[in-house]
């Protein structure tokens, strides 16, 4: 049976028939084009990371009995991703199924940020603190900081030193609306809006929920915007 019939039978997503390559191979040549596959999707998956990618491929099990292959399918394991030093699985679908996993290296040239000093709990961070540095990206935290935008106004978890990669997790977003301020209820459906006035019974970044005590005592929850509105389903 021809190899597209096979992928469509199994249910394959045009994603993965793009990258899925149908090749006979015995197994002394399944290598080669074990390599074709595992290049296109390494390709394909890396094209949207920070900076200038360069990937590379460790070697296959040389004593590997591989069974001739007309389908392949390539996967990242459970857990992993293509950051730093990883694995890829390479499944073959037809006409034996194998399974066989390839150590890769994926190399990321990009600028990240670091702290311009040292910066204290709940400091809101401002151009000032922060500076810019470029490496290999691979080595860092999938969480660290590439873009200025994703840190500025925010607020420190924890004291950071002098120098160190800032991370995307050790941030707060700015408060949209804090415990105790004066905040606008707003209700809207289609024709009319409500609003009504209340007091903030918690912090609450721009998305998510916050309490609100109305004036009657009333307390209900919403979702915080930015320039203390509160939006509420009725």
């Amino acid at each position: 049976m021809h190899a597209s019939h096979i992928l469509r039978r199994l249910g394959c997503s045009p994603a993965i028939l793009s990258i899925v390559l149908a090749v006979t191979s015995s197994g002394a040549n399944a290598q080669p084009s074990l390599s074709a596959t595992l290049d296109q999707f390494l390709r394909i998956q890396t094209q949207g990371l920070p900076g200038k990618v360069a990937y590379s491929v460790g070697a296959f099990d040389q004593h590997a009995q591989l069974a001739a292959c007309s389908a392949f399918e390539p996967f990242l394991p459970p857990g992993s991703r293509l950051w730093g030093k990883t694995t890829v699985g390479v499944r073959c679908l037809a006409p034996t199924a194998w399974t066989v996993y390839v150590p890769v290296t994926v190399k990321i040239s990009g600028d990240y940020l670091v702290t311009a000093r040292q910066l204290a709990a709940g400091q809101v961070i401002t151009n000032a603190d922060l500076l810019a540095q470029t490496g290999d990206l691979g080595t860092l935290p999938a969480s660290v900081v590439t873009d200025p935008a994703q840190a500025l106004g925010r607020t420190i978890k924890n004291g950071i030193a002098a120098g160190q990669p800032l991370r995307s997790d050790l941030l707060i977003a700015a408060w949209a609306v804090r415990q105790g301020q004066s905040v606008k209820l707003v209700s809207t459906g289609a024709g009319f809006t409500v609003s009504n006035e209340g007091k903030a019974l918690n912090n609450a970044s721009d998305g998510q929920v916050v309490q609100v005590r109305t004036a009657s005592g009333q307390v209900v929850s919403g979702v915080a915007r930015s320039g203390g509105i509160v939006d509420v389903a009725y």
